[in-house]
C-alpha cells in the first residue's frame, strides 16, 4: 500500500469527522442535523477501519495516535449521547408518560378499585356478623393472638427493618404481578382449572379486599383500629393505588382478549398490553417506595399517629396531583 497516497485520500474524511466532533462536543448531538448524525456514524466506522489498516501497514505513530483520538472521541459522542437520550426518555416517561398511562386507563383502574372495596365490604359484613368467617379468613391462631395480646402484630418489624422492607416489597410486587397476569387465561396451581381472562385479576382484588375488611373488624373488636390505620396509611397511600393500577392493567389485558373491538385479537392484545406495561413500569417504583415506608417508617412507635396520618394524606394528595400531570402544548 502506498502510505502517502492512502493518507492523502483519507485525510479529508478525518478532518470532516473532527469538524463534526468539535461541533458535537461544544453543543451536544442535538446541534447536528439528522444527516450530520448519520455522517458522523459513517465516518466513525470508516476511520475505525483506517486505524486498523494503519496499524497493519506500519504507518507512523503520530498518524495512529491521531486516528485513535478521533475514534475515541467518536465513540464517546455516539454511545454516551445514546445513553443520555435513554436517560432523557426515562425522565420523560416519569414526568409525563406514566401519568398519561394512568389517565388513559382510568376507567379500568376505577373498576379494579371498586372490586377491592366490594371485597372489603363483604369481608367486613360477614366477619362482623359471624366470628367463624373471621377465623376462616385470617386464621384462628392469629385472631386469638391479637385479641389476647391487645397489641398490633406490626411491632414484629421493629429491629428487622431492612429484611422486613425487602420482604414487603417482594410480596407487594408479587401481588401486583398476579393481578396483572390474571388478565390472561392462566392455570391456578391450588385449583386444577384454567381461569378465563380477567377472572384471576378479579379474584386477587376481591380476595385482598376481603382480607382488609376482616382485618378491619378484628382491630375494631380489639380496640386497635386507630393504631392499625395509622400504620397502614403512610405506605398504603402508595401501595393500594399501585395494586389498583395493577388490577386495571390486568383488566386491560382481559379486554384485549375478550373484547378486541375493531382490532384483530392479536393486535388488540398488543395495543392494550403496551398500555398495561406502561402502568407496570410506574407501579414497581411505587411499591418499592411503599415497602421502604412500611419497613422503616410505619411501624415506628415513637412517631405519633397524627404524623403518620398526615404523611399518608400528603403522599396520597401528591400522587393524585402527579397522576393528573399533563404535557403542556408545544
Amino acid at each position: 500500500m502506498n502510505i502517502q497516497r492512502w493518507m492523502a485520500r483519507r485525510e479529508t474524511s478525518w478532518r470532516q469527522l473532527e469538524t463534526l466532533l468539535t461541533q458535537a462536543e461544544k453543543g451536544g448531538l442535538k446541534t447536528l442535523s439528522a444527516g450530520q448524525v448519520r455522517q458522523l456514524a459513517s465516518l466513525y466506522r470508516s476511520v475505525s477501519a483506517d486505524l486498523a489498516r494503519a496499524k497493519g501497514h506500519g504507518v507512523s505513530q503520530t498518524i495512529i495516535k491521531d486516528l485513535q483520538r478521533l475514534t475515541s472521541r467518536s465513540y464517546s459522542q455516539i454511545y454516551q449521547g445514546s445513553r443520555r437520550q435513554e436517560w432523557q426518555a426515562l425522565g420523560e416517561f416519569c414526568r409525563y408518560g406514566f401519568p398519561a398511562a394512568v389517565q388513559q386507563s382510568w376507567a379500568y383502574i376505577v373498576v379494579a378499585t371498586a372490586l377491592f372495596f366490594f371485597g372489603g365490604l363483604v369481608g367486613w359484613w360477614f366477619a362482623w356478623r359471624d366470628p367463624a368467617f373471621l377465623t376462616l379468613v385470617l386464621g384462628q391462631e392469629f385472631v386469638e393472638a391479637v385479641k389476647t395480646s391487645q397489641e398490633l402484630w406490626t411491632v414484629s418489624i421493629m429491629g428487622l427493618e431492612p429484611v422486613a422492607s425487602s420482604g414487603i416489597m417482594i410480596n407487594n410486587i408479587g401481588v401486583a404481578l398476579w393481578a396483572l397476569i390474571g388478565g390472561i387465561t392462566m392455570f391456578v396451581p391450588q385449583v386444577p382449572m384454567i381461569t378465563p381472562p380477567g377472572a384471576f385479576t378479579v379474584f386477587v382484588l376481591v380476595f385482598n379486599g376481603v382480607m382488609i375488611g376482616c382485618v378491619g373488624v378484628l382491630v375494631a373488636q380489639a380496640n386497635l383500629a386507630y393504631d392499625l390505620w395509622a400504620f397502614v396509611f403512610p405506605h398504603g397511600a402508595l401501595e393500594l393505588p399501585a395494586i389498583f393500577m395493577a388490577g386495571g392493567a390486568g383488566l386491560l389485558l382481559a379486554r384485549g382478549i375478550l373484547l378486541p373491538g375493531p382490532y384483530r385479537r392479536a393486535d388488540a392484545l398488543k395495543h392494550y398490553g403496551l398500555q398495561a406495561a406502561q402502568l407496570l413500569y410506574g407501579i414497581v417504583p411505587m411499591l418499592v417506595v411503599a415497602g421502604l415506608i412500611e419497613g422503616f417508617f410505619s411501624p415506628q412507635t415513637w412517631i405519633p399517629n397524627g404524623i403518620k396520618y398526615a404523611v399518608g394524606t400528603a403522599l396520597l394528595m401528591a400522587l393524585v396531583q402527579y397522576c393528573r400531570t399533563r404535557r403542556s402544548p408545544a
